[in-house]
């Protein structure tokens, strides 16, 4: 254990001899000064990290002790100093507490009272700098280890966000279900300058307008027929924050207009209400839609796409980032591993091809899926192709077959689709969400690979 440096200033050599034997015996390293001069000359020289505390006498024939406290906080602003004094000077102690010192003792003092405040001093000095480790670690920008990655197409993405993350304009998060675009508007959130305040998220296609409507925009009691209280929406409560919303593109036309004017008047009425509420917020939304057609097809207003797309983030999908798909198994698997108290820990070389070979419709979600799944039903603390859920070899030729041949992409789709369903009781919500994609699409895809249900 560290030991505690205490400094002690002082022309009174017997007070320094005093102090250094009983400060030594409380286990304290001590390093003595007989007058301002040479102790400064030791702050300016020495390690700035090698003193926890200074003890310095207010008055000294070489220097004032106002004038070497003000000298000593200006070389070490953090040092805590414990001024002594005698009865006919307590009018420059109080002077010294106002400078910045921590503290006086009057001379002569007990051993009892200079340790108490020496101990008190010190414990304070410690707890305000844990505090300002923790300040600085809750101010660090989100690292790159939090979102995980190697490829370098989602390296620039990465740089984007961060780049994009210190200013205060609207951004547009695009890509496919599953690619991470909940995690990408929190990275630009807590790098942000509003990171103290709050990240709220919807979805704006699990909702009906009605329910949409109530929780953006909150209500006041009565406002329809079951609001038998008054509830804050997430505008109210993202004030001064950042609100995710998520698959805007779903969003219906009234919806559109009432947010457009959000953004444009920076304020907003609840439903049944009368007056305008303030809304200071940074807004960030997303959508596996391409809304530029949107717009062209009359589904999605011009001026709201415009007031959301200041900067847009176009998220690759997994396919497209293959050199992603190991960490983020492996990712996966710790996640997994530790919430079921299971140590599995690797996959095999099989197995990994076998990741590195799949398209991935779901994108992340669904390669989290699988692993979740794998670590179920694994009996080591290595993946195999057993616990794979969504592979199948092409049947075996005449010819020497190469490695393991994949069959067609609609093929494993179709098989991955229907063993989810069956898995879930042919839940389709359910299975729409571990899949990663919409339950339209998913209906979309029974239909179209004409999946039959159960009687």
């Amino acid at each position: 254990m560290r030991q505690e440096k205490i400094l002690i200033c002082d022309d009174e050599e017997g007070i320094l001899i005093y102090l250094k034997k009983l400060l030594q015996t409380q286990g304290y390293q001590v390093e003595t000064f007989n007058g301002g001069a040479a102790l400064l000359r030791r702050l300016r020289e020495g390690d700035p990290t090698d003193a926890d505390l200074l003890l310095q006498d207010v008055r000294m024939p070489d220097m004032d002790g106002i004038t070497v406290l003000k000298e000593v906080k200006s070389l070490r602003p953090a040092l805590p100093i414990v001024i002594m004094t005698a009865f006919g000077t307590i009018d420059a102690a109080v002077e010294a507490i106002k400078l910045g010192a921590y503290d006086y003792v009057t001379k002569p003092f007990p051993k009892e009272k200079i340790l108490s405040v020496l101990k008190n001093a010190l414990e304070k000095e410690q707890l305000l700098q844990e505090n300002r480790a923790l300040k600085n670690e809750l101010e660090k920008p989100i690292l790159q280890e939090s979102i995980i990655f190697r490829s370098a197409a989602f390296q620039e993405i990465y740089d984007l966000t961060l780049q994009v993350a210190a200013s205060e304009a609207n951004i547009l998060v695009l890509g496919e279900s599953g690619t991470g675009k909940e995690l990408i508007a929190g990275a630009i959130h807590y790098n942000s300058l509003r990171r103290d305040r709050r990240f709220l998220s919807i979805n704006c296609a699990a909702l009906t307008d009605t329910l949409l409507e109530s929780q953006l925009f909150g209500h006041v009691r009565g406002a329809f027929t079951g609001a038998v209280a008054a509830q804050k929406g997430l505008l109210e409560e993202a004030d001064g924050g950042t609100l995710f919303m998520d698959e805007i593109g779903d969003m219906t036309l009234p919806i559109q207009a009432k947010l457009l004017r959000v953004i444009q008047e920076r304020d907003f009425i609840p439903v049944g209400a009368t007056r305008p509420k303030s809304a200071d917020i940074r807004f960030v939304a997303a959508t596996n839609k391409d809304l530029e057609q949107e717009v062209r097809e009359g589904r999605f207003r011009e001026d709201l796409f415009y007031r959301l797309n200041v900067i847009n983030i176009p998220l690759p999908p997994l396919r497209e980032r293959k050199d992603d798909v190991e960490p983020l198994a492996l990712h996966f698997l710790k996640k997994y591993s530790l919430k079921m108290k299971k140590q599995v820990t690797s996959l095999a070389p099989e197995a990994l091809q076998l990741l590195h070979g799949y398209d991935w419709p779901g994108n992340i979600r669904e390669l989290e899926n699988v692993m979740e799944r794998a670590v179920i039903l694994a009996r080591t603390g290595t993946v195999t192709v057993k616990e794979l859920p969504i592979w199948r070899k092409q049947p075996q030729k005449a010819e020497p077959p190469r490695e393991a041949q994949f069959v067609s992409l609609e093929n494993v789709e179709k098989e991955a689709i229907e063993r989810t369903l069956s898995g879930t009781g042919y839940h389709k919500s359910r299975s729409a969400e571990i899949l990663g994609i919409s339950r339209k699409t998913l209906d979309r895809k029974i239909a179209e690979y004409q999946i039959t249900f159960p009687s």
